[in-house]
């Protein structure tokens, strides 16, 4: 008999690439039978770029390629998940009488394989649960895509960080496995408790098929980009400025593969409209198609000396862009750094805050060094062919869950 895994999500779209295309795909090719409890918002589900779905998914519960996706409502969770900051004698009574915690309960599963703080949260209440009520000890995985509460980060109060910090070290008590995306995160959690197990799991790709190897012969440079535009970074002004600068001195192009959430456009200005290209939101499986004319893949994370999580990122489109042949660009970020030196993939810009200006001089250099382009780009396909692809994270995660089915 197959074992039962039930993904307990807060806040991620179903959809989302890491729970839903990787994790949870791979555990039903591996023989789990997967389901996932995930939010309505407004009574909708809604896709990776915010757009809510109106014609497909109104069902309550509905299968989707082989996963059963079990719906909440959000709005009726909040209040209950947010106990979670209370004292933890009031936990039972009224923190994990949510709905979230309720559903997953009702699927009986072994194991319970948590996405965000607020989920870990649920997963402790139906951990004690599951015990109490029918005597079932469950194995309990907390998925931890970046440090809540972000130890650095201004959004917290000294107060509210102590505060979600102590509760978080509680629940960490009742984990079985903690898996995260970069080995500062991992060691930041092992600074804490020495004894907890804990994988990193990158957010790699498939390995891309029909790989060519860059030549870099032309005299352009099409620099690219994935994912969403986030209009609190700048991003978009970033985007505007590079392509400013470089394209009065060659050939250039920016490439976004990815763009605008669903109701914020990006508009492009009259005079680049050659330069810069948006491709829309694209299938998760054919983003190397887009990739193909890429010449360098460009990252920008603001706030680093105020966001742990930005300074320790491995983000996804980190390992799409080498998965490709791409060598990265980046700012000066402490994880992405050190893989860059470790496999010479990419160039770092010695800078935490780096401006358009910044950008452009460093892509103009590359574009006069097409050799050390070549090189990297070989190295980062090497790499993820060697050690980094999905097919690679996909035997961690198997392992994980093979430790906690064996104890």
């Amino acid at each position: 008999m197959s074992k039962r895994v039930c993904m307990v999500v807060a806040y991620h779209p179903f959809l989302d690439a890491r729970i839903f295309k990787k994790e949870a795909k791979s555990l039903q090719k591996k023989g789990y039978h997967v389901t996932m409890i995930v939010p309505r918002r407004n009574g909708r589900l809604f896709d990776i770029d915010g757009t809510p779905f109106t014609n497909r998914f109104r069902n309550k519960v509905f299968t989707h390629e082989g996963i059963r996706i079990v719906t909440y409502e959000w709005e009726s969770c909040r209040k209950q998940l947010s106990k979670v900051s209370s004292n933890e004698n009031v936990w039972e009574t009224q923190g994990f009488t949510n709905q979230l915690t309720q559903l997953a309960i009702q699927q009986n599963a072994d194991i319970y394989h948590t996405h965000e703080y607020l989920s870990l949260f649920a997963g402790v209440g139906i951990k004690r649960l599951m015990k109490k009520r029918k005597g079932k000890d469950i194995k309990l995985i907390y998925d931890s895509h970046e440090l809540t509460p972000d130890p650095l980060h201004p959004r917290y109060t000294e107060k509210q960080r102590d505060n979600l910090k102590q509760k978080l070290l509680i629940m960490l008590d009742e984990v079985d496995y903690v898996i995260t995306v970069s080995n500062s995160i991992k060691s930041w959690y092992l600074s804490h408790k020495p004894k907890l197990p804990v994988e990193v799991i990158y957010n790699s790709p498939p390995l891309s098929k029909n790989y060519l190897p860059k030549q870099y012969s032309s005299n352009g440079l099409t620099i690219g980009y994935e994912g969403n535009l986030d209009d609190k970074k700048g991003m978009r002004e970033k985007i505007i400025g590079i392509t400013e600068l470089c394209s009065k001195k060659l050939n250039f192009k920016f490439k976004i593969i990815g763009g605008s959430r669903f109701d914020n456009p990006f508009v492009i200005p009259k005079h680049l409209q050659s330069n810069i290209t948006l491709t829309g939101w694209v299938d998760y499986l054919n983003i190397p198609k887009y990739m193909k004319d890429v010449d360098i893949g460009w990252i920008d994370l603001e706030n680093v000396e105020t966001s742990l999580n930005n300074n320790y990122a491995m983000p996804n489109k980190f390992f799409s862009y080498l998965n490709n042949g791409i060598p990265v660009l980046v700012n000066k970020c402490h994880s992405m750094e050190a893989f860059i030196d470790a496999h010479q993939c990419g160039f770092v810009v010695q800078k935490t805050n780096v401006t358009s200006q910044d950008y452009a001089d460093a892509l103009l250099y590359l574009s006069e060094n097409k050799s050390k382009l070549k090189t990297m780009s070989m190295n980062g396909r090497k790499v993820m062919e060697n050690s980094y692809s999905w097919e690679k994270m996909e035997e961690r995660l198997f392992n994980v869950y093979q430790q906690l089915l064996t104890k």
